[in-house]
């Protein structure tokens, strides 16, 4: 009778343990690894948010101011942005512009771009007063450090990421500038704003004054962290006009130019596949050929959504994203591509 009963005891795990295996291989694909809330390698898209614009302004030509309030929005910190899902699922980023104080609020502000990829068009033509708006909690990437001084160079619309950056350099009571340059008064958003700082803000307007004079960041004293947000052509002259180019930060809100490129395999290790990558092609594209379900979002190097682990090979990293620790092994798809003929992935 006692091996009746430790038979049909076996018999029951056995049969538990079959039931358990067959849901975690539907759970993961890629079984034998286990199903993870969060990847090892690869971005889990963290939860929506919710928020009603509750205004809608313009700050200068072109350019849609929108806040947003909803109690649920977590806090953040000058230098970030967050992720905003149009109407269309086109996901785009925009830096946080508003007070962090402010809790429960957000203002973006979003400069019209006629022959961009088509996300500037759809904002300013259906985020209206009172409708709902889709985004995903703030990254920060461009975080201001403590120092002792400062120096703020913003074009355009990069003055965004920078407008909170100088409340909160003031209540630290840092030594800063601001050099802001834009096509015309009439472009420049926040200049009020910018007012109540007096002397620190020197406003340069192209067509009145020609380009930024960059004499004020040759000249910055050791220790000054110099922080930019631009177009690609005014950061690259900040960077090679600072005496200390480690003390530069830089915020892109466009892609910078791809350089050459070439042809080269990837192995995708967990899913036993080998892909060429065209000429072309990102790395990205071949991939979703052979896993349609890879997550993506920018396609530009900026939002991290399709990184992923390195496991054999060098990269060439395109993105302004990760950080050197991060190069070390993993790679964003969207931009970056073997430095030789072949990558192993996580994957």
């Amino acid at each position: 009778m006692r091996r009746v009963l430790t038979v049909a005891v076996a018999a029951g795990a056995a049969w538990a343990a079959r039931r358990a295996l067959s849901r975690r291989i539907a759970a993961s694909p890629l079984w034998p690894l286990p199903a993870l809330e969060t990847p090892v390698s690869g971005y889990s898209p963290r939860r929506p948010l919710r928020a009603l614009i509750t205004s809608r302004t313009q700050p200068a030509d072109g350019v849609l101011g929108l806040t947003l309030e909803s109690p649920e929005l977590p806090a953040w910190t000058p230098g970030a942005h967050v992720d905003v899902i149009l109407p269309s699922g086109l996901v785009r980023q925009y830096s946080l512009c508003g007070d962090p104080a402010d809790t429960g609020r957000y203002t973006l502000a979003i400069r019209l771009v006629e022959d961009g990829r088509g996300g500037s068009r759809e904002a300013h033509a259906q985020l209206v007063e009172g409708a709902e708006l889709e985004l995903r909690p703030p990254r920060n990437r461009f975080e201001l450090l403590p120092a002792p001084s400062y120096v703020f160079v913003a074009g355009g619309i990069g003055i965004t990421p920078i407008l909170p950056m100088l409340r909160a350099a003031t209540a630290a009571g840092a030594d800063w500038t601001l050099l802001y340059g834009g096509r015309s008064r009439a472009s420049m958003p926040f200049l009020d704003d910018l007012a109540v700082h007096g002397g620190r803000v020197s406003v340069v307007p192209e067509d009145e004054a020609g380009l930024p004079d960059l004499s004020v960041v040759a000249a910055a004293a050791p220790g000054t962290l110099v922080y930019c947000c631009g177009p690609e052509p005014l950061m690259q002259a900040v960077t090679a006009a600072a005496p200390d180019p480690a003390a530069v930060r830089l915020e892109r809100f466009a892609a910078p130019a791809p350089g050459p490129a070439r042809p080269f395999t990837l192995e995708l290790r967990r899913s036993g596949l080998t892909v060429e990558v065209g000429a072309d092609e990102t790395a990205l594209a071949a991939v979703r050929r052979e896993l349609p379900a890879t997550p993506y979002s920018c396609e530009q190097g900026f939002c991290g959504t399709c990184q992923h682990r390195v496991l054999e090979g060098e990269v060439d990293h395109r993105d302004e994203l990760l950080t050197d620790g991060e190069r070390e092994d993993s790679m964003l798809l969207c931009v970056s591509r073997a430095k030789d003929a072949h990558l192993t992935l996580d994957l």
